[in-house]
């Protein structure tokens, strides 16, 4: 079995990714970094199974962006901020390499003009 120290950051970012494409899954995180919820809170507000809302959570804790921790009989679910903002700097990363690529194709343009 492959430990989480042995995940390289490419896999960390494609698991990041690949979590948060799915629409209920970005609605746990945004809910559980607002405010932490149990499974069972979360499940109300799908029209799902407890155990499909469980996945999507086994899902968003494997990629980092949300901890489950036992309150008694249940599991309380809490949003990794710190996982949302290496997210967001990645992505602010790309958004630089693409207004740069857009602010040289202006400069060909205004050229050519």
């Amino acid at each position: 079995m492959v430990t989480q120290s042995e995940i390289s950051e490419q896999q960390r970012v494609d698991r990041v990714f690949r979590a948060l494409a799915d629409a209920t899954r970005r609605d746990i995180v945004r809910r559980t970094l607002h405010a932490e919820a149990s499974i069972s809170e979360l499940a109300a507000d799908y029209d799902m199974s407890f155990a499909a809302v469980r996945k999507h959570v086994g899902v968003l804790e494997a990629a980092d962006l949300v901890a489950r921790t036992p309150r008694g009989r249940e599991r309380i679910v809490r949003g990794n901020p710190e996982t949302i903002r290496r997210a967001m700097e990645l992505l602010g990363h790309f958004e630089q390499i693409w207004r740069g690529r857009v602010d040289r194709l202006d400069a060909l343009f205004a050229e050519d003009s």
